[in-house]
C-alpha cells in the first residue's frame, strides 16, 4: 500500500518562507516521478511542481516559477517543496503525489492525470 504523508505547512506572514516535506513508503521511491498540488477553497486543484523519477527534470507552475523548488531525497524516501516568497494567494491546502507508473521522464504540468497516489494534505496559510 502506497501511503505519503506530508508536513510541514504553517500559517505565516507574506514574504515569509516554508518547507514542506512528504514521506513516501509501499513503493520503489526512486523510479516515480513526484508532484505537488494544491487547492484553494472553493477553487479546483491545481498543478505547482514535479520532479520526474531520475531528478534531472523539474516542472513548474507558471505562478510558482523563481519562487519554489522541488527536490527528491531518495535515500530517505522524501520529496521537499521549498516555498519562498509567499504570498496570500499561496494560501490553500497542499498535496503530495506520486506517478502511477515508474520510469515517466517527461514533464508533468501537461499530464497531471499520471499522479494516482495521494497524500492527505497540509495546510498553508499565508497573510498580508
Amino acid at each position: 500500500q502506497v501511503l505519503l504523508v506530508e508536513s510541514g505547512g504553517a500559517s505565516v506572514p507574506a514574504g515569509d518562507s516554508l518547507r514542506l516535506s512528504c514521506a513516501a513508503s509501499g513503493l520503489a521511491f526512486s523510479t516515480y516521478g513526484l508532484g505537488w498540488f494544491r487547492q484553494a477553497p472553493g477553487r479546483e486543484r491545481e498543478f505547482v511542481a514535479s520532479i520526474n523519477w531520475s531528478g534531472d527534470g523539474t516542472d513548474y507552475s507558471t505562478s510558482v516559477r523563481d519562487r519554489f523548488v522541488i527536490s527528491r531525497h531518495n535515500a530517505n524516501n522524501t520529496v521537499i517543496l521549498q516555498m519562498n516568497g509567499l504570498k496570500p494567494e499561496d494560501t490553500a491546502v497542499y498535496y503530495c503525489a506520486a506517478d502511477s507508473r515508474a520510469y515517466y521522464s517527461g514533464t508533468y504540468s501537461s499530464f497531471p492525470s499520471r499522479f494516482g497516489y495521494w497524500g492527505q494534505g497540509t495546510q498553508v496559510t499565508v497573510s498580508s
